[in-house]
């Protein structure tokens, strides 16, 4: 196998002799080799640059083959590193204890180079193939990770979509209930959208739904939720906000938007947007749901009042505008 002719391997043992042998021999079975002649000196090379294979002598002073093992099989920074313990104590204890430090391998000295070829090929075959079943265990998380993203964004802005709103909204209300932490939703409408695709087409109608979003990601803070609802309907969801700092950071985005010209490919246009905040603690909002409905029937009320307003659920204006008994009056568009 090609990684076999390339792999290269440590060979630590406190004897100088046995190391120009072993290399010797190595070497002319097409190895690279690198070696040490203490533990210590084992383990740096270990961590400066990890062989793909060790070939460990077990008596060594100081920090000797079983505790280098252990370390090693330990750390799991390493990537998996076959080691094959050399030990002329020919004992099942001696070997026992080996394995159980981590070695992969033993075998005793006088060393039969014929067996340890064979061993070693063994090993770097076992390697090879834990690497290929990690490589394709990491393109397996990366895949899911990449799904797993698509399905919580919209395709067209790159921020939350619905679903994945839904399911913060849930986090959230729970987080916010168990710490008694108040929480706010703003939910946007862009104004007379229909029109700019009826006028400009739908290329720039994608434009305005982009350039939208931008503005919401960047007024909205790390820990805010900021996500397109449906159509040019969006969300914003603002933990531990009151209601009245939630009205002004609504209304900080409809200056924006009132005050921006957004571009498409052959031309600009202005818009405006309409927004409705609702918030908990409040006596007439007790479940997550309830808090969007608020918001959102807040929302159709700045429409029917004229649109490019901020409508705060349970205001004056929000309470002449809708009926007393469910708040559900959404007539304007």
């Amino acid at each position: 196998m090609e990684r076999e002719g390339n792999a290269r391997i440590l060979i630590v043992d406190d004897h100088e002799d046995n190391i120009e042998l072993l290399r010797a021999r190595l070497e002319a079975w097409g190895y690279r080799t690198v070696c040490a002649m203490d533990g210590a000196s084992a383990l740096r090379s270990v961590y400066e640059s990890p062989p793909d294979l060790i070939l460990l002598d077990v008596m060594m002073p100081e920090i000797d083959g079983i505790e280098v093992a252990r370390r090693i099989k330990a750390d799991a920074s390493l990537p998996f590193i076959p080691i094959i313990m050399q030990t002329a104590l020919d004992s099942i204890e001696h070997k026992v204890e080996g394995l159980d430090a981590g070695a992969d391998d033993y075998i005793t000295k006088p060393i039969h180079f014929s067996e340890l070829q064979a061993r070693v090929r063994s090993l770097l075959r076992i390697k090879a193939l834990q690497e290929k079943i990690a490589g394709r265990e990491r393109e397996l998380s990366e895949m899911n990770e990449r799904l797993l993203l698509i399905s919580r964004t919209d395709g067209l802005t790159g921020i939350a979509n619905r679903r994945h709103l839904e399911e913060r909204m849930h986090e959230m209300w729970e987080h916010a209930k168990r710490l008694n932490e108040p929480i706010a939703c703003v939910m946007y409408d862009i104004d007379k959208f229909k029109s700019v695709n009826d006028t400009y087409g739908h290329q720039a109608g994608d434009a305005v739904l982009k350039q939208f979003a931008e503005v919401l990601s960047h007024e909205a803070r790390e820990i805010d939720r900021v996500g397109r609802y449906g159509g040019e309907e969006f969300m914003v969801l603002l933990p531990g906000t009151v209601l009245d700092a939630a009205v002004t950071f609504a209304e900080r985005v409809r200056i924006a938007i009132e005050e921006r010209t957004f571009t498409f490919e052959g031309g600009s246009l202005r818009r405006t947007v309409s927004a409705g905040v609702a918030a908990w603690p409040h006596p007439r909002v007790h479940s997550h749901e309830e808090l969007i409905k608020s918001a959102d029937s807040a929302l159709y009320v700045a429409k029917e009042t004229g649109r490019n307003r901020v409508i705060r659920f349970d205001s004056r204006d929000f309470n002449e505008h809708t009926n007393p008994t469910d708040g559900s009056k959404r007539d304007a568009a």
